[in-house]
């Protein structure tokens, strides 16, 4: 039987939200006793994203029947990159070397052997959960899967039509999904509160990074004024307005794309990645903000436009905390636990070369969400760290697009032979 949640009007959730971000902020600025022991240990970042989580899981509210993460997805998250880009230094990202795809590619290959390894394990004391024949076949399911935590729903939906799971068993592997994936995240935000514990035992020289962030910091402090009525508008003009030519020239590529090309058709088809709007969006947006970055828009950073774009980000975490529900980790828990196998594998994979080529934290958390989570976690993780560098999440979450159905194809043909078929 379904159960209602207590507050199903989204104008309440999102109040709800916005007082649970106002208690975690005021509770992390207190510097002295208990909440100042608190937050060195749990980062207010996952804090943002653990409460709404809890109030999903006790049918406070109800993530199915909202509209709130759609919003905070297409509308603010696009926003949030133009104004946290306004003063992107591009040479100083590229300065930032290798390292970063490194660990991405790290983070893809982890995706395709930790699948077939996992039905390997998992088979060794629960056969009849990797089992399955025809369309039934979990391995199929699990291809799925693959698409999701490389590239994301384009090609999540790929594999889908290439593998031909039954459609009746499919929600069980968005289940998953969304726990083992949101999880994950969790981990991950637990880890940027301990980044620089991290760093010293990977041995990693984070001079770069921290190059970065100073020469932001640095400029932002040079031009840094008391910002007027007219500065926020011409800040949420320049951000919504790119929204607006960010939705605009989604819808028409996309729809130029199908138009025009068969192959874009083809759902099985690598290219039909590219008819995505979400992807087209993230995308035209970001490009925006790096344009802006040439022109006098840049002094808006000392208007608090980075600061600005933390709000939208902010509130998009806990619109995708919401959508987590911690009570569905006991529901098909053999189903679940190939997951956190797959995942625990993709991790270790990380650790053990970013422990030998010496990368921050950074580098494995935004090049392990740019595959897992997709561009709508790689750039709240990356901003996590410092503002400025959320555009290096949505250029690796843009990789993972490009990527994605491929490197799922080949882990779901590894999987078929794990599983004996």
């Amino acid at each position: 039987m379904e159960k209602v949640p207590f507050i199903e009007n989204d104008a309440i959730v999102l109040g709800m939200l916005m007082l649970l971000l106002g208690a975690v902020f005021y509770t992390s600025s207190i510097k002295t006793g208990f909440w100042a022991k608190f937050y060195k240990f749990v980062p207010a970042l996952l804090m943002c994203y653990l409460l709404p989580a809890i109030l999903n899981s006790t049918h406070v509210i109800d993530s199915e029947n909202s509209q709130l993460y759609f919003v905070a997805s297409r509308y603010l998250l696009p926003a949030s990159l133009v104004l946290m880009t306004l003063s992107i230094d591009l040479k100083a990202i590229f300065n930032l070397g290798p390292k970063a795809l490194i660990m991405f590619f790290t983070g893809t290959i982890g995706i395709v052997i930790g699948g077939p390894l996992a039905i390997l394990i998992i088979s060794a004391f629960s056969p009849e959960t990797v089992g399955g024949i025809g369309p039934d076949a979990t391995w199929r399911g699990l291809a799925t899967l693959a698409g999701s935590w490389i590239g994301g729903g384009a090609n999540q939906a790929a594999m889908l039509e290439i593998f031909k799971f039954n459609p009746e068993k499919y929600g069980g592997m968005v289940f998953v999904d969304i726990v083992v994936a949101n999880l994950w995240m969790a981990i991950i935000l637990l880890g940027i509160g301990r980044n620089k514990a991290i760093d010293r035992w990977f041995n990693a020289d984070a001079s770069a990074i921290t190059a970065l962030k100073d020469k932001v910091e640095n400029y932002t402090k040079s031009i840094t004024k008391n910002p007027s009525l007219t500065d926020y508008m011409i800040m949420l003009a320049l951000a919504l307005g790119a929204v607006g030519i960010a939705h605009f020239g989604a819808d028409n590529i996309s729809s130029f794309l199908t138009s025009n090309f068969e192959v874009f058709n083809d759902k099985s088809s690598a290219l039909a990645s590219f008819t995505s709007t979400f992807f087209w969006m993230i995308t035209i947006a970001t490009l925006i903000g790096i344009l802006l970055s040439f022109t006098k828009a840049k002094q808006y950073e000392g208007a608090g436009a980075s600061k600005l774009g933390s709000i939208f980000i902010y509130i998009l975490v806990a619109t995708i905390g919401m959508k987590m529900d911690l009570t569905m980790i006991f529901d098909n828990p053999n189903l679940i636990l190939i997951g956190l196998v797959w995942m625990a594998i993709h991790a270790i994979l990380l650790i053990v070369v970013a422990k030998i080529i010496k990368a921050p934290f950074f580098f494995l958390a935004v090049g392990s969400q740019a595959n897992v989570g997709g561009a709508a976690s790689a750039p709240v993780v990356a901003s996590a760290f410092h503002p400025s560098l959320a555009t290096v999440g949505v250029l690796l979450a843009v990789m993972g697009y490009v990527v994605g159905t491929w490197s799922a194809y080949g882990c779901a043909i590894l999987m078929q032979i794990a599983s004996g078929n």
